[in-house]
């Protein structure tokens, strides 16, 4: 059985090898390859007011790059920019020719953030314009790299970053970085912590070392904004104040819903609201989007589940134009509802474009490149993937990944990994037990949520719960300790008098103001 003190020294022993835990421990701008050569250029073009492009991303990283580089730019005093992030559904994803064809003559430098490392084609127009181009990006570049005036990318071969993942909007946050150097600035990089915050989590960057810090100190952020956009949120959903799943499960959702159904410049326009009201069009609109996401994921995860079987390694799916904006989600669905890798496709006109979210530790990148023949495109990192290919090479690319997994050493070690702690007495269970396990907060990726195991305990109390009763509130008890529990999308029922083997975390229930202990299920038997 763990005890408290195990459980917080368990914990420690995740952080061990971080290097930067504090602000002033960071690697500099300087590591980064062509960031001054960027920057450089970024300045003399402000100073000469030439037309400058931002080209962001239609996700919340790509979104918040853009908020970064653009307020910086204001900052400055910089009036001749324009920020430009391609609509889903009308652009595709990126910079791309056409979006180069539709600006104005007088462009003569575009900045991309969040993207561009496989711009290739539109890098040779650029360069045939005549326009300046700056990539700013952190997916896995291609072996033959855009002709661009500056790549800034930590993982470039070349370049001297350290082993940490980091998402688009910390690229854009050391470009500023270098900017300031540059111009010999005083000014507060600090403003953008609560920003980078939301962009880490919701592009599932590993959350320590650098990462980790920079999360801790961003929610600390959140809660003293006076963004007008975090001020709506948290006034229309009752928030006293922002945990980190607030990030996760209400505040990344809603910046994401508008380039998944509409448009993502208006969550680009809601965080860079000006005061309250402007904040307040912007959020009833955005809330809308989400509802409307929410029907159309529920609907197409359950189309996605009719074709799924259990005995796949890994789960890939796909129908005739399922809607693209919600492929992402549904795949981080199934992943979690499997336990395994999932790739969901949308097919229309002579194109599957498809989605994949990864589970534990598998890279789930690098087990996608090793069936390139079959692919058009494809781009991400280790959590996260975009791919297409042709509807025709769909079963074979179903049976040939699900191949390579099969042959994978330690398959299941990849894919659940340290994330049961162990077993643990209901009476550790306590408000203390809490305040531990959330000062090892943010939890996601490479630190996995703590789960725990009780065996034997007994269902004093349970109901259906939810629009759809798809959720279970049981009451339970072991020996004088009484808990309360919720198991979301429940797969077993139990029911009052039986005894019942638990896996779980810990979450905190706020009530009038009371703060207790909340199990969430894993896993009944």
């Amino acid at each position: 059985m763990l005890s408290k003190e195990e459980i917080r020294n368990l914990l420690e022993l995740r952080f061990s090898k971080d290097i930067h835990k504090k602000l002033s421990e960071i690697p500099t701008p300087s590591v980064l390859k062509d960031i001054f050569k960027g920057a450089t250029r970024i300045k003399e073009a402000i100073e000469r007011e030439e037309h400058i492009v931002i080209v962001g991303d239609y996700d919340v990283d790509g979104v918040v790059s853009s908020v970064i580089l653009a307020e910086f730019f204001d900052d400055l005093g910089a009036s001749n920019y324009q920020v430009r992030i391609p609509n889903r559904f009308k652009d595709g994803y990126g910079l791309s020719p056409d979006m180069i064809d539709e600006l104005d003559d007088n462009v003569s430098l575009i900045i991309t953030v969040d993207n561009g490392i496989s711009a290739n084609e539109a890098a040779k127009i650029c360069k045939e314009k005549g326009i300046d181009l700056i990539i700013t990006d952190h997916h896995m570049p291609p072996l033959i790299l855009p002709e661009a005036y500056a790549i800034i990318n930590p993982k470039q071969p070349d370049c001297s970053f350290p082993n940490i993942e980091i998402c688009g909007a910390e690229v854009a946050w050391y470009l500023v970085g270098a900017m300031k150097e540059i111009c010999k600035l005083n000014y507060d990089m600090a403003k953008f912590l609560e920003l980078l915050a939301i962009a880490i989590i919701a592009d599932m960057m590993e959350l320590r070392d650098m990462n980790r810090m920079l999360v801790k100190l961003g929610v600390i952020r959140l809660n003293s904004s006076k963004r007008a956009a975090f001020t709506a949120i948290k006034e229309f959903y009752g928030k006293d104040k922002f945990e980190c799943d607030d990030i996760s499960f209400l505040i990344a959702p809603l910046i994401n819903s508008a380039g998944r159904m509409d448009d993502a410049m208006n969550s680009f326009y809601f965080l860079r609201s000006k005061n309250i009201n402007e904040a307040y069009e912007y959020l009833d609109m955005i809330i809308e989007f989400n509802n409307s996401r929410k029907e159309e994921e529920r609907t197409l995860f359950e189309c996605s589940l009719k074709d799924v079987s259990e005995n796949d390694e890994i789960i890939v799916t796909w129908g005739e134009q399922w809607h693209e904006g919600v492929i992402g989600i549904v795949a981080s669905r199934l992943a979690k509802h499997f336990g395994k890798p999932a790739i969901v496709f949308s097919v229309d006109k002579g194109r599957a474009k498809g989605s994949a979210r990864s589970v534990g530790k598998l890279d789930i990148l690098s087990l996608i490149a090793q069936h390139d023949e079959l692919l058009n495109s494809y781009g991400g990192h280790k959590g996260a993937a975009g791919l297409v290919c042709d509807p025709e090479n769909l079963e074979k690319f179903k049976k040939a990944i699900n191949q390579s997994c099969f042959l994978m050493d330690d398959l299941q070690t990849f894919l659940h990994s340290d994330e049961l702690l162990g077993d643990i007495d209901a009476n550790e269970i306590d408000f203390e037990l809490l305040e531990i396990l959330e000062s090892f907060e943010p939890y996601g990726q490479k630190n996995p949520r703590p789960v725990f195991k009780i065996r034997d305990i007994l269902v004093k109390n349970e109901r259906l719960i939810g629009r759809d009763q798809n959720h279970l509130k049981l009451i339970l008890q072991k020996d004088d300790k009484t808990l309360e529990a919720l198991f979301f999308n429940f797969n077993h029922h139990a029911r009052a008098g039986d005894v019942i083997d638990i896996v779980f975390s810990v979450s905190k229930n706020s009530f009038r103001g009371l703060i207790t202990p909340q199990l969430l299920i894993r896993e009944i038997s």
